[in-house]
């Protein structure tokens, strides 16, 4: 598959880039190229930003209701090319063709939610004790938004983001990862289409020297959102408030616990785990990296889960009969991360049960791979993993999981399976993750989706990603 030539989108116009400096995107399918894709250079990124300034200043003064038309335009041509985006994301990330759906449905819910939503985002009135004065907040757009994408999930990301910056009244410059930025590219493509008004959205890819350093350093940008890791987070924070004062979204890694009692649905906790640990070929922010199971029923749920995973078919294309075929990781530099986690937590006792080895085959395919801990202080427990890859250990306490489910750095998501309501509630109150899942797991774009600790600041979906794009302000009147 050649999808040929991708330009920049900068300022309501596809261009290449200044000097037409290129980059060929190699699939992690078959390691073959499937596109050329603009690479942009400093001055693009500065042409970009001055587009996104005036973008703002026209897209700001639009009522809430044409805004609503636009993005809802921009939606319905999304829909119109779904089969190609998924196609895209499919030869770019390795996803699963069934996998792909969810980005679409993520990416189209978003922008469908957001332009009715911010309709609720009304003056707040506050009361005067004295009743000299009337007093009210208001909700304003707070200017450009620059946006790095994860690699992991390229329209879903891009549609968290692009959601409640337009809504709220924002223009954003929308930088993918270098890994997984056709679609992004493609979603440019659709706006010249439908000839979204100018420098509202931005679509950049390039070298970090020349795109991602420039960015966080221009005054320009008033909101840095990101998607990706906590070391990135902390690189693009270091950046860019070293020229202006900007507000931060950022949801980073996770290092997500799955915690099973004796009294929970054992064949519900597995199919549960197995589903969320190893779609995506396991690069999902929230999957499970540490199961921690009841030394009472650990041989069962081994040897249930172990099962499962030996179903899984590795491969990609369309014809999908059965629903847990895995792709391969998304780069060859995961691929070597995976592989040497494995085989040092085999250095420090692990016991693989099962996979363990890259597959020899064309592409970056890792095998779906079950290792089991004794020693619950080991190193590999603390580190997210990003591949289709289980470590499995045992407690016996409540107190116990919760002291060995929170002794980590980081706090996504969180994952519990008990029918007694008292263990459930301690949980609840006491796991230290900014999502606790309860004999169960549930994400749509009208659920706030964000983590504490080293997991990010602000959220993503729901009403209160809406806050990170608006500022307020407070309005005063003499009677």
């Amino acid at each position: 598959m050649d999808f040929g030539h991708k330009k920049l989108y900068i300022n309501g116009e596809l261009t290449p880039a200044v000097g037409n400096t290129h980059f060929d995107l190699i699939s992690p399918l078959n390691e073959k190229v499937v596109a050329t894709l603009s690479w942009a250079t400093k001055q693009d990124t500065l042409n970009t930003l001055n587009a996104a300034q005036k973008g703002f200043e026209f897209w700001s003064k639009l009522s809430v209701e044409e805004r609503e038309n636009w993005i809802l335009k921009l939606r319905s041509q999304i829909i119109e090319k779904s089969d190609v985006l998924r196609e895209m994301m499919m030869y770019e990330m390795g996803k699963s063709w069934n996998g792909t759906q969810e980005d679409m449905t993520s990416i189209t819910n978003s922008l469908e939610f957001y332009a009715k939503e911010i309709k609720n985002k009304t003056d707040i009135p506050i009361n005067d004790k004295e009743g000299t004065h009337t007093h009210k907040v208001i909700h304003q757009p707070i200017g450009v938004v620059v946006a790095f994408l994860a690699y992991n999930f390229p329209l879903l990301n891009l549609g968290f983001k692009l959601g409640p910056a337009l809504a709220a009244g924002c223009s954003i410059i929308l930088k993918p990862s270098e890994f997984s930025p056709l679609s992004a590219y493609m979603i440019g493509e659709i706006c010249e289409e439908i000839n979204f008004p100018k420098g509202v959205i931005n679509v950049i890819c390039g070298d970090v020297t020349e795109v991602g350093i420039p960015l966080c350093e221009s005054t320009i940008p008033k909101l840095i959102t990101m998607i990706g890791s906590t070391e990135t987070a902390q690189k693009l924070i270091a950046q860019s408030s070293s020229t202006s004062i900007k507000r931060y979204s950022m949801e980073c890694g996770g290092n997500a616990p799955f915690v099973v009692f004796p009294d929970a649905d054992l064949d519900k906790a597995v199919t549960d785990g197995f589903d969320l640990k190893y779609g995506n070929a396991g690069q999902v922010c929230v999957a499970p990296n540490r199961f921690y199971v009841h030394d009472t029923i650990f041989d069962d749920f081994v040897e249930k889960f172990t099962q499962k995973v030996k179903t899984i078919k590795i491969g990609y294309g369309k014809d999908e009969e059965n629903s847990s075929l895995m792709g391969p990781l998304a780069n060859k530099q995961s691929l070597v991360k995976v592989d040497d986690i494995v085989k040092k937590a085999q250095e420090e006792g692990a016991k693989l049960l099962f996979g363990g080895e890259r597959i020899a085959k064309e592409g970056f395919y890792y095998q779906p791979t079950v290792l089991l801990f004794k020693n619950n202080e080991a190193n590999t427990l603390q580190k997210e993993i990003f591949g289709p890859v289980a470590l499995i250990t045992s407690f016996s306490s409540i107190e116990e999981a919760i002291a060995l489910s929170n002794s980590t750095s980081v706090g996504l998501a969180s994952y519990v399976y008990s029918s007694d309501e008292d263990t459930l509630h301690q949980f609840t109150k006491e796991l230290e993750f900014g999502e606790v899942h309860l004999n169960g797991f549930k994400y749509d774009i009208y659920l706030p989706h964000g983590g504490i600790k080293n997991s990010g600041i602000g959220v993503d979906c729901s009403v209160f990603a809406l806050d990170d794009y608006l500022i307020k302000k407070r309005v005063t009147k003499e009677l």
